[in-house]
């Protein structure tokens, strides 16, 4: 059953999910870099462009009561189901990836851009399946979950923070979040404005659970 499938958690770290993309087969000019801050200085030093933002969050009673945004679908968007167990920092480095194919040019031999072709016209939920069934993209995974500066968690391990992406789509803001059914719409942005457009939305994040501070910004960024 789907729903017993678990990988190992992936570590937020922008070496770890470095590593892992360019495994994957994306060009080592971008890479994931740490956000330190959500004031002007700090988001500054984020190396530009950026493709996505990917947010780690706790999950807590407040969150799963209160969303943020709406959810709103856009054909042009890639979205995926997340139906494998702590596989959630896959899944948002898939839509942080498939969400820019146009500006990343991957490598056409490496795992990404065989399921992105073979998923790309598909359902949400198909495409999950086929995430699910795909060893190169698994093993990739795995590979990299045991690279952490903390020893992995075991697969099964119950965990209570998540990771989303965030990218800008047809001068949207986008939240893509595997457990959700569709991606959730946070208002207008840009290429060039999308970090600072998110950021506003990170602090929502944060001031709807104060007492958390489990949060962490990486950026997507064009570093060459």
């Amino acid at each position: 059953m789907a729903d017993k499938i678990s990988w190992i958690p992936l570590e937020s770290n922008p070496d770890v999910l470095n590593k892992y993309i360019h495994n994957l087969g994306v060009p080592k000019e971008w890479q994931f870099v740490d956000v330190y801050g959500l004031e002007p200085d700090l988001l500054g030093m984020v190396p530009k462009p950026v493709a996505a933002v990917v947010l780690l969050f706790p999950i807590t009673d407040k969150s799963e009561a209160t969303a943020l945004g709406e959810q709103k679908q856009d054909s042009d968007l890639y979205f995926v189901k997340q139906t494998i167990r702590n596989a959630c920092g896959t899944v948002a480095i898939v839509h942080a990836l498939a969400n820019n194919k146009d500006e990343i040019k991957f490598l056409e031999d490496k795992p990404f851009a065989k399921f992105l072709k073979n998923t790309v016209n598909m359902s949400p939920e198909k495409r999950a399946e086929v995430l699910q069934e795909d060893t190169d993209m698994g093993s990739a995974h795995d590979d990299t979950a045991q690279e952490g500066q903390t020893k992995a968690p075991p697969s099964e391990s119950q965990l209570n923070t998540h990771f989303v992406s965030f990218v800008c789509k047809n001068g949207g803001l986008y939240q893509l979040n595997g457990r959700d059914d569709a991606p959730t719409y946070h208002g207008p942005t840009t290429p060039d404005s999308l970090l600072e457009d998110m950021a506003k939305v990170a602090k929502q994040f944060m001031e709807r659970d104060p007492e958390e501070v489990n949060f962490t910004l990486m950026a997507l960024s064009k570093v060459d």
